[in-house]
């Protein structure tokens, strides 16, 4: 009875710590480096991310003030107060990159940044970057 009542609790602890969002500096600021908003480009796209007030640390690390990239394309912000999705409009950099080459369609689109914790949720309170919107031509 004992063992199972610990390894309740140690459940619990984990899902309570899973739960939780990393702290952020209220002066942190995410934005893109490039490309710029409005611009019009050909594909591939090279879209590099900036960080200010924080620092980068793959995910898994978890160190005060860090966090990795999630780049959010033609979608609207993930629920943020939890794990941000990981598929095609939402693109983790898990190892700490800081750009991506990206092909895209001809035609608009949308990108945003969003910074994540060691596991993968965002911060409190959110480091997001400006949504921005590029166009692709053919």
């Amino acid at each position: 009875m004992r063992t199972l009542l610990l390894s309740l609790l140690w459940v619990g602890l984990l899902f309570s710590a899973e739960a939780q969002s990393a702290e952020s500096p209220a002066d942190a600021e995410l934005y893109f480096i490039s490309p710029q908003d409005g611009a019009r480009l050909k594909s591939p796209v090279t879209v590099r991310f900036g960080l200010r007030g924080m620092g980068v640390a793959p995910a898994g690390i978890d160190l005060p003030a860090t966090g990795h990239h999630h780049l959010l394309i033609d979608t609207d912000l993930p629920p943020l107060d939890q794990p941000i999705p990981a598929d095609a409009k939402h693109l983790h950099f898990g190892k700490g990159q800081t750009e991506v080459q990206l092909e895209l369609t001809p035609g608009e689109h949308t990108l945003q940044l969003l910074l994540g914790d060691h596991l993968h949720t965002p911060h409190k309170p959110v480091v997001k970057s400006a949504r921005i919107t590029i166009t692709i031509e053919p």
